[in-house]
């Protein structure tokens, strides 16, 4: 029979029914895996044990039915249960309570359901009362187990339970529920009962192993509820895995002389090492994690319960050392008596994740790679997002503008319109592309899909490890929550904070990082890399990796190569010197037609345009460019001293530097209605008409134009060597690589190839200095892949330009694909990607590995690269590595992002 059942104390069983600890946690799930862990090392866990997630999966495919053996596994462990606690399940002399909790094999904080305290019941509770001597904690207990019961097994709306104790309150002037009484909370527990006998037609069960079954399948059918599968599709978790389900032995911080809390054994925003949380005395869990009382930093528990306290920070100590990572741990305190709840991985801002794996790496407790491991490409990208601009936020200040202020959960800037319900959020965000900040009193787990949709989040109440926080900091949400002074009226659609009042729609600024939150829109800007000193350490370390296990792999493989390098996209100096600055090891691209635009230029190029056949008058034109185009590749090389700079010969078509043929034609018609002269403008008319092509994209453009046109790209070849032979005589170090763009036939080479070389030897030779530089192309035609053994006959360098290639290979231009079609392509599965953000490995990527075998059979110290848009993109890098790649080449502010993902590659390929 399977065994759907283990124990705390089975892990070892389950590690050797699933064969490795990974295997264990598919099993048992994270909290499942993690509290047979810590029982087995000997941290004060509450006896219980785990239904597996196979039992979750068996049940939903059985149509929401206990698979056979399953239920009386569930009675045999809770016999186990009651020989370790001396105490027994049902039995009003000596009763034992216990917890039902989900347990995925990833985290999804509160996308599930918990029931706590189940085995109680009316003969219980008295009984309780009379051993304890307590009987507001028992009833309170009683309250608890009776509402989450209807809420989560049952289905009742929360605030069927939740307005009665306001009312209750409001009616006894309570402003805390610890000011609630023993009969207050005995009054509300038969309150509760009423609400689930009206709105349910029977009455809560008394049976408490009727509680225990309903509440183990509620878990089960949570699995599939609409805050999980919102959760699971964000974080990209699979919907398969199913749930495991944790019954465990309750132990009570509602009592005297005792607490719980959460906490983290580094601080989860900035990643300090000291141990970071919060606790609340006379509390239950939910308590902490709801927010709906203030609690107290946990450093401050040593004043409460030292003696706990003590032992609390050393359970942490061993479990971080264990784990050898940061952990998320639960804990109660009962009776002076240290227990943990849970321990798991902690969640963390993308900055606490880089300062977390730096500080470990050098404390000895992980390697270099595994810190490079944990951090993801992502996490980057989220460090380097917008923050308010120190001028504009003082500005904002002094003008009086912040208004509200609270716990800074997750850092960043963020300006948005407020909108106060989460289904609103994600309509305005999704519907009307605004930006959204979401306003709530406190989150709930069903809230996720507006936070997910909105650039930030505002809550009135709750802390620093309330369900707002931590989904924030996951998903990188600049957030403040228990702003305290802002007060919501969900009806007038407004709230009100220190006599300022902000309706729906208003825009305001939040500040995750100081907790601070401003009226309107402040102006906000990335920061500065070259401050970020972990960040900086980490990518170094990311960069001796790439190169290292670069270097073996191509001794595997057979082609040289010093790892996969990470280059820039730029084409001007400051961009150059900004990639330099971010890491960049070379430029990959340097697109010469964005300079024929500046306005000084764009006339001298259209007059080079309109020479038609008069080549004198096109030279004419091409001479006065020459120095323009010289100064800025002079930038350039200077900028990029000692690395290789690759520049691209004229690539589009040639009617994009002339005016707007409709604008126009729209000027003379308008003009003769007028009765203007129009002669002039009619004649450049009908040049542009002239230039006209059915499909532009694929007619005279790249070294067709150099063909077609020699005088062109001569003129930038040779503005490329006299600038290069100027920096050269200057002391720099320039590497020119002159890329010949969209070839097709190894013949386009054989024709225009030579001509250049030609300009360029007798520069050196005028300018009577020397230096390396290469001639190569761009393989964005099929063809070209498929003849690459030809075209590495005479190219010295390939650089896969993958928007073109992508075009060509799948038959679709770009941006008609993405208006028209391409994102119902990826909705509907029919594409996984979207093939020009992320690479088409067996279309387009076969084709670059075929080019890159064929080439470098033809010429083995070919260097190869990519250019296109995919070259920060992550999965990209990694199959570039895949194949060999020299480089990958991207924008200079995701020069950072593609360092690690080369990282990543070369660990997760090594040889």
């Amino acid at each position: 029979m399977t065994k759907w059942v283990y124990t705390f104390g089975d892990v070892a069983e389950a590690e050797k029914h699933a064969g490795s600890w990974d295997g264990v946690r598919s099993l048992l799930g994270g909290k499942g895996a993690n509290l047979g862990e810590m029982t087995r090392i000997d941290v004060p866990v509450p006896p219980g044990f785990t239904v597996s997630t196979e039992a979750c999966n068996a049940y939903l495919a059985e149509g929401n039915s206990f698979p056979a053996g399953l239920w009386d596994q569930e009675l045999e462990a809770m016999k186990v249960t009651e020989e370790l606690t001396g105490k027994k399940f049902g039995d009003a002399a000596n009763p034992l309570l216990v917890s039902c909790r989900s347990g995925a094999v990833f985290s999804m904080p509160g996308m599930m359901d918990t029931v706590l305290n189940i085995g109680l019941n009316d003969e219980v509770a008295e009984s309780m009362v009379a051993m304890t001597n307590d009987a507001r904690f028992v009833y309170d207990a009683y309250r608890r187990l009776v509402h989450m019961f209807g809420s989560v097994v049952l289905n009742i709306d929360d605030e069927k339970f939740e307005q009665p104790l306001d009312s209750y309150k409001e009616e006894k002037a309570y402003k805390l529920d610890t000011e609630m009484t023993a009969d207050d909370w005995k009054a509300l527990v038969e309150t509760y009962k009423a609400v689930i006998q009206k709105e349910m037609g029977f009455p809560f069960p008394e049976d408490p192993y009727k509680q225990l079954k309903l509440a183990t399948e509620a878990v089960f059918k949570s699995w599939n509820g609409k805050r999980a599968i919102d959760y699971r599709n964000a974080a990209d978790i699979a919907h398969d895995l199913g749930t495991a389900v944790n019954i465990q032995t309750m132990v009570f911080g509602n009592m005297d002389n005792s607490g719980t809390g959460v906490a983290f054994t580094r601080n989860p925003s900035t990643g300090e090492n000291a141990v970071w949380g919060e606790y609340l005395m006379n509390a239950q869990g939910e308590d902490v994690v709801a927010g709906t009382r203030n609690a107290d930093d946990v450093a401050e528990m040593v004043n409460d319960l030292p003696e706990a306290y003590a032992d609390f920070m050393d359970v942490c100590a061993k479990l971080e050392k264990h784990y050898r990572e940061m952990q998320d741990v639960e804990f109660t305190i009962e009776n002076g008596k240290l227990w943990m709840l849970q321990t798991r991985d902690g969640k963390r801002t993308a900055k606490a994740a880089v300062t977390v794996a730096v500080d470990m790496a050098n404390e000895g407790l992980i390697t270099k790679e595994e810190a490079v491991l944990r951090v993801k490409p992502d996490q980057v990208d989220t460090l380097l997002h917008p923050q308010f601009v120190d001028a504009a936020k003082q500005a904002a200040n002094e003008a009086g503008k912040m208004f509200a202020t609270g716990v800074n959960a997750s850092p960043g800037a963020s300006v948005g319109r407020v909108y106060f319900d989460a289904d609103t959020a994600e309509a305005k965000a999704k519907e009307e592309g605004q930006d959204v900040i979401m306003v709530r009193p406190f989150t709930k787990p069903d809230d996720v899909h507006g936070m997910l949709a909105a650039k930030g989040i505002l809550t009135s109440e709750g802390g620093a490890t309330s369900h707002a926080a931590v989904v924030a900091r996951q998903f990188g949400i600049p957030c403040v929550v228990g702003a305290s002074t802002v007060r919501i009226d969900s009806e007038k659609l407004q709230f009100t904070s220190n006599g300022v009042t902000v309706s729906e729609g208003d825009w305001i600024s939040v500040d995750g990082t100081t907790g601070e939150v401003f009226l309107g829109e402040i102006e906000s800007v990335a920061p500065s890399l070259e401050e970020q000193t972990d960040l900086l350490t980490l990518l170094s370390w990311a960069d001796e990796i790439a190169a290292t296990e670069g270097v073996r792999s191509a001794k595997a493989e057979g082609y040289p190569t010093k790892g996969l390098q990470v280059w820039a996209n730029a084409d001007y100096p400051e961009d150059a010197r900004r990639a330099r600055s971010y890491g960049a090891q070379g430029i990959g691209l340097c697109r010469t037609e964005h300079m024929f635009f500046e306005p000084e230029r764009l006339p001298i190029v259209q007059q080079m345009i309109l020479a038609g056949d008069d080549v004198k008058v096109r030279q004419e034109s091409l001479d006065k460019l020459l120095p323009y185009q010289r100064a800025d590749f002079d930038g350039l090389f200077e900028a990029m001293s000692g690395y290789p700079v690759i520049i691209r010969l004229i690539d589009p078509p040639l009617h994009e530097f002339m005016p707007d043929e409709r604008e126009l034609l729209e000027d003379v018609i308008g003009a003769r209605i007028k009765g203007e002269e129009v002669t002039e403008k009619e004649a450049l008319l009908a040049d542009i008409e002239s230039l006209h092509e059915s499909n532009p994209m694929m007619g005279l453009r790249g070294v067709r134009l150099s063909v077609m046109m020699p005088e062109i790209v001569s003129m930038q070849v040779r503005a490329i060597f006299e600038a290069a032979a100027d920096v050269k005589l200057r002391g720099f170090e320039p590497h020119p690589e002159v890329m010949i763009p969209l070839t097709g036939h190894v013949n386009e080479l054989h024709f225009i190839q030579p001509k250049l070389e030609e300009i360029a030897a007798d520069v050196m030779k005028t300018k009577g200095v020397e230096f390396t530089y290469k001639f190569g192309t761009m393989i964005e035609i099929p063809r070209a892949g498929l003849t690459a053994d030809e075209v590495a006959g005479t190219a010295e360098f390939f650089s896969f330009g993958t928007n073109d290639l992508t075009q060509f290979t799948f038959g679709y231009s770009r941006d008609d694909a993405e208006r028209n079609f391409l994102v119902k392509y990826v909705e509907d599965g029919i594409l996984p990607v979207n093939p020009f953000q992320t690479i088409d490995r067996p279309g387009v990527g076969q084709l670059m590995d075929i080019a890159v075998s064929k080439g470098r059979a033809a010429r083995p110290t070919l260097e190869c690269g990519i250019c296109g848009e995919h070259g920060g993109d992550p999965s990209s890098i990694d199959w570039c590595h895949q194949i060999g790649l020299n480089y990958v080449s991207c924008s200079p502010f995701r020069v950072p992002i593609a360092r690690l993902a080369a990282g990543h590659a070369a660990l997760e390929h090594r040889a």
